[in-house]
């Protein structure tokens, strides 16, 4: 199709003699997707912009009559160019010829969508915004195609700088630097899509409109707030909010020392980024309980699904592979949709769920294979790809030319610093798997599961022989997380070699109860370890602790 957005906006088949939309709001409507990131809108983003004076219900139907006269109107092209679901609507900006110049008046020529007189507050204030800083939208009209682009799959968020409303003027700058030091942090996770700071910033730098905030960086959710600073001490109080329905998720405030703050790894910066990861999981998980698929959007299928398959409770688990494939279904071009498929099948080879690992083996490579077809360099399917052939294949040569291959790409790859630890820690490298897991946490402030990163840095503490560290490590896992069950393995080694019998017998009982099935001859069968030093101290402490 063929869309004109300087001058008369027209909307029209890109054949002579084909459709042409007419209607002012179902113009408008194609111009709000062409001019979104990846051409995708939520439903009640586009319902509010153009039919905010409306009741909820109201603005809803209406969405659908206008979305049914379209249809109408284009006929077989609605389905070709228009993706619609329960909770968004998308545009195929790769096959949009945007005039200007050419067949449509250009810049020069005329305003941003002239003419089009919609009466709503919301969508004039988005006009207008577009109208005074145009050169965003200058390349659409290049006369060149848009290229497909891939979607996010994950949940946006914007970290606003915060204002200093108590402190002398050469304070004014912390604000910001706060904010940025928290993008810097929350951008090593693959669990959210972070907003950079310049764009934060030049939002930031007006007042605060959580509308705006919403229409011009297209965020889930937003971070906010204020800063007080008296001699050397600094309160920073914080909003985390949902930025589509307006709900503070929680608000905290985060006191310290300025020299605090400012260090290389503030522990204030650190608080904030965990306390946003899991408010974040936490929110996502509990919208996605009992809803159906289809009600859905995709940033809440993929941290959903990731959630329930870290719970490790077998109905959740199975649930958990339904939400991910939908992801792929929903969006296949994304690699790290594909890599997680694959994690979930390396997870349910190794809690003993699967009922053929050979096949599921398959499924697991296949998966790697195709998220590393689509972007070679991607970090986090090269890390997946080393725990396939790691933990499943035992191919460790293999493994640790994955991990290493996405840390040179990124050296802030928590996820390959702590899966390479684990590695090193199986060919009995005890001090270099430490530094590598100790790296990864400090890396992954962010990570939700973070029982995860425990769990396995334990495992390396284990190859060190630093039994005490390795218990504190496999405690504070389980406290978190207490069904994984490698944890309650390495608990069942540092407690053997710490003499704690007790403790080991009743450990061992727990194992028992836990996985039946689990005995000595499976280990070594199956554990990419279980031939190394640090393999046999762990057989030598299943034997001790009861495990048949």
């Amino acid at each position: 199709m063929q869309i004109n957005l300087f001058g008369a906006c027209i909307v029209r088949a890109a054949a002579p003699g084909g459709f042409e939309i007419k209607g002012a709001k179902h113009r408008a409507l194609f111009a709000l997707l062409a001019t979104a990131p990846y051409g995708r809108r939520t439903r009640s983003y586009m319902q509010n912009l153009l039919w905010g004076t409306s009741c909820h219900d109201g603005g809803r139907q209406s969405l659908r009559t206008a979305l049914s006269t379209i249809k109408s109107a284009m006929g077989p092209a609605f389905d070709q160019l228009l993706t619609v679901n329960n909770t968004e609507i998308s545009l195929d900006l790769s096959r949009v010829e945007f005039l200007g110049g050419q067949g449509g008046s250009g810049p020069g020529g005329g305003e941003f969508l002239e003419g089009i007189d919609i009466r709503d507050d919301d969508f004039n204030d988005w006009l207008l915004g577009v109208r005074q800083a145009p050169e965003r939208f200058l390349a659409l009209i290049s006369g060149v195609p848009a290229a497909p682009m891939t979607p996010s799959v994950l949940p946006t968020i914007a970290i606003l700088p915060f204002r200093l409303v108590l402190g002398e003027e050469v304070h004014s700058v912390l604000g910001d630097w706060i904010a940025e030091e928290i993008c810097r942090s929350l951008s090593r996770s693959h669990l959210l899509s972070v907003i950079s700071h310049l764009s934060s910033r030049e939002i930031g730098g007006q007042r605060i409109d959580l509308t705006r905030v919403r229409r011009a960086l297209n965020v889930d959710y937003c971070v906010t707030g204020s800063l007080r600073v008296a001699g050397n001490r600094v309160v920073l109080d914080a909003d985390c909010l949902d930025a589509h329905s307006g709900r503070i998720l929680w608000t905290r405030q985060f006191p310290g020392e300025l020299a605090a703050f400012l260090s290389a790894e503030s522990p204030a910066v650190a608080d904030i980024v965990r306390t946003i990861g899991r408010t974040i999981s936490a929110d996502v998980m509990a919208h996605a309980q009992g809803r159906s698929l289809s009600a859905l959007a995709d940033h809440q299928l993929l941290i959903a699904g990731i959630g329930m398959m870290h719970q490790l409770k077998l109905s959740n688990f199975a649930r958990s592979r339904d939400l991910i494939e939908e992801v792929i279904r929903r969006a296949p071009r994304v690699p790290e949709a594909h890599a997680w498929l694959a994690e979930w099948y390396v997870m349910s080879i190794f809690n003993g769920w699967s009922d053929n690992t050979l096949r599921d083996t398959g499924v697991a490579l296949d998966c790697t294979a195709r998220a590393l077809d689509m972007d070679p360099d991607n970090t986090f399917a090269l890390t997946i790809d080393g725990v396939v052939n790691n933990n499943l294949l035992m191919r460790l040569d293999k493994a640790s030319e994955r991990f290493d291959a996405a840390l040179d790409l990124n050296p802030n790859e928590s996820l390959a610093w702590l899966l390479s630890g684990v590695l090193q820690a199986y060919r009995d490298e005890g001090p270099d798997a430490v530094m590598r897991t100790e790296k990864a946490l400090r890396l992954s402030p962010v990570d939700p599961f973070g029982y995860f990163f425990d769990s396995l840095a334990s495992t390396a503490y284990i190859a060190a022989e630093d039994w005490e560290h390795a218990l504190l490590l496999a405690d504070r896992s389980m406290a978190k997380n207490d069904r994984h069950l490698s944890t309650l393995r390495v608990r069942i080694c540092a407690l053997h070699n710490l003499g704690r019998r007790q403790e080991l017998r009743d450990a061992g009982a727990d194992l028992i109860r836990r996985q039946p099935d689990f005995t000595i001859s499976s280990y070594r069968r199956s554990h990419p370890a279980a031939h190394f030093k640090v393999g046999e101290r762990m057989t030598a402490a299943l034997l001790a602790a009861g495990i048949p």
